[in-house]
Order: structure tokens, then C-alpha cells, then sequence
């Protein structure tokens, strides 16, 4: 409601203020179709700017400003040459012509523009594009290293300092199964450092404001408009909804998996019996559970089995089977 009130003023501000006008002119009707028009341009500049970040619009006035002096100082030394019509009308062109460029270069190139990367820039450090913010659960889960190493991964990996904090004191919990979490966490953290080919950076941004660690990884994801390398599947949920590019590790190691097709024949070990009457279970060697029909007496054995349907769901892929002998 408070923002139907705000549009709502807006409009009236523009429409009177165009009234006004036109009456001090003798134009009235045309003056409130002209607040009208204004009023609906605001709110449509306000809506658009709404979903822009600080950096784009930053980086669009910069683009214009550039743009506009470089049509002026490129069409300077004509002016005493040509006609003052000519130099008018070339300078209008290029005028458009460049301050458009310069906008639209500018909104693109400056989408990464951040405050903290303003002040890198005015420290004489280079600006950083492509940042990779690292979970918790990402540097325990220890399979990043792996992907980083085997060159899928580059750019500039942020680790936070209230990361860092959270890892010592997991790997300082009195639970043997905690601290040996934190303790390989640690270790990862360590092999990545030592790569050649990426950037790792520690960071001492903190928002004391805000408590629970998840929250502060979104904030600094759009404080230095990065992306959080993750496998929380809850973060990963609440990251997008707030704007945030989430890489999740799970969802990628869940779209490496093997293609197996309806009808393909495949060699299983059955592990234990399934949910359902007389299933048994077996998984592939990434981990992929296949039910298979009428093989619970075979537990303990190698079988051959026939793939009949593959069901994707949120946790994974699940695919089912029946054995070939009974074909």
C-alpha cells in the first residue's frame, strides 16, 4: 500500500507541477497530458532502475560523461574550419552517437563496480571480475579442490574471514567427528591456496548486523556482486531468491553423471532389498541408486539387469531395472 501511495503521489506532483505550467503559459489541458506523461516516464525509469545495480548506473553516468567529452574534443579543431550550422549539426551526430555508446559500454562494464572495488581503484589495485565466494560446506565437502585443479574453475576464489572462524571452530569442537570436519576444511583450504592457477583472496568484510553465517555469505555475495560456491541446498534456495548466483556442486555433480537409457543392459552388484516386495537395490559407481525387480534373492550377487525408466528428482537421479534373465 505505502508504495501504491508513493506512485500515486508522484503522478499528482507531476500532473499538478504540468497544470501549473500550462496555466502560466495559457495551456492547461496540454500542460496535465505532459505531467501525466512525465509521471508515467518516472515510474517507469524507477521501476527499471529498481532491478539495476549501483555499479550499472555508476558505470552508465561515467560511460555518458566520457562519451560526451570525447565528441566535444574530437570535433573542436573544425570548429573555426566549417560553418557554425555544420559544426552543429556534426556535433549533435557524434554527440548521439558516443554518449549512447558510452551509456550502454559503461552499464555493462560496470555491473561488477562495488564500493570496496572503487577503493581498490583509487589504491591503484585492479578490478576483479568473476569472484567466487566459498561456503562452509563447499571447502569441507573438499570436492571444489578437485574441480578447481582439474581447470573447470578460475578467477578469483574469496574466502571471508567469519568463514575462516567458523572452520577453527569446528576443528576445535570437542565431537571427534566435528573436528575432523574442520581439520579437512582447513586442509582444503591450504591445497587451494596453493594453486597457481587461480586467485584466493581473504576478505575482512563482516556485518556485525546480521548473525547467522549464511546471510553474511549472501550480503557479501552482493556486496562484491560475487557468486557462492556452495553445496547447501538451502542457501543455494535462499542465495537466488535474493538475486545471488549460487555454483552448487552437488547440482553439477548430479549433471555429470552417466547417461543411462531405457533398454540399456547393465552389470549390478545387488547391496540389500528395497522398499517394495521382492526389490532389490544396487548402485552405479557414481552413486546412483537402481531398484531392480525380483532381486531380493540375489542380495550379495552380480546380475545383469535391463534399464527400464530413469526418474530425475530433487535429491538425484533413481533409475529402475529388471533382470534380463526373466526376459
Amino acid at each position: 500500500m505505502t508504495r501504491l501511495a508513493s506512485k500515486t503521489a508522484i503522478m499528482f506532483i507531476f500532473i499538478a507541477a504540468g497544470f501549473l505550467f500550462g496555466l502560466r503559459y495559457g495551456f492547461a489541458a496540454y500542460g496535465i497530458l505532459f505531467g501525466l506523461f512525465l509521471g508515467a516516464l518516472s515510474l517507469f525509469i524507477e521501476a527499471r532502475l529498481r532491478d539495476v545495480s549501483f555499479g550499472s548506473i555508476l558505470g552508465g553516468l561515467l560511460g555518458l560523461g566520457i562519451g560526451l567529452a570525447s565528441s566535444f574534443l574530437l570535433l573542436y579543431p573544425f570548429r573555426f574550419i566549417v560553418s557554425e550550422e555544420g559544426w552543429r549539426a556534426s556535433y549533435f551526430i557524434l554527440t548521439a552517437v558516443l554518449g549512447y555508446g558510452g551509456l550502454f559500454a559503461g552499464l555493462y562494464r560496470g555491473k561488477n563496480l562495488t564500493v570496496p572495488a572503487i577503493m581498490r581503484l583509487f589504491k591503484g589495485q585492479e578490478l576483479e571480475e568473476d569472484l567466487k565466494i566459498l561456503d562452509t560446506s563447499v571447502i569441507i565437502d573438499g570436492r571444489i579442490a578437485d574441480v578447481i585443479e582439474a581447470g573447470f574453475l578460475e578467477g578469483t576464489f574469496i574466502i571471508a574471514q567469519f568463514i575462516l572462524q567458523e572452520l577453527q571452530y569446528v576443528a576445535d569442537s570437542p565431537d571427534p567427528m566435528r573436528r575432523a570436519k574442520g581439520r579437512r576444511g582447513l586442509d582444503i583450504l591450504h591445497r587451494i591456496q596453493k594453486m597457481s592457477n587461480i586467485k584466493v583472496r581473504i576478505v575482512e568484510e563482516d556485518f556485525p548486523k546480521i548473525k547467522e553465517v549464511d546471510a553474511k555469505l549472501i550480503a557479501l555475495a552482493r556486496l562484491l556482486s560475487g557468486k557462492i560456491v556452495t553445496n547447501d541446498f538451502n542457501l543455494n534456495k535462499v542465495a537466488q531468491l535474493q538475486g545471488v548466483s549460487v555454483l552448487n556442486i552437488n547440482e553439477l555433480a548430479n549433471v555429470l553423471k552417466p547417461v543411462v537409457l531405457p533398454g540399456e543392459i547393465i552389470n549390478l552388484f545387488v547391496v540389500k532389498e528395497g522398499k517394495e516386495y521382492n526389490q532389490g537395490v544396487a548402485y552405479l559407481d557414481d552413486g546412483t541408486m537402481v531398484v531392480i525387480e525380483n532381486a531380493r534373492k540375489l542380495i550379495g550377487k552380480t546380475v545383469e539387469a535391463t534399464v527400464t525408466s530413469v526418474l530425475q528428482t530433487t535429491a538425484g537421479r533413481m533409475i529402475f531395472a529388471r533382470l534380463r534373465e526373466e526376459e
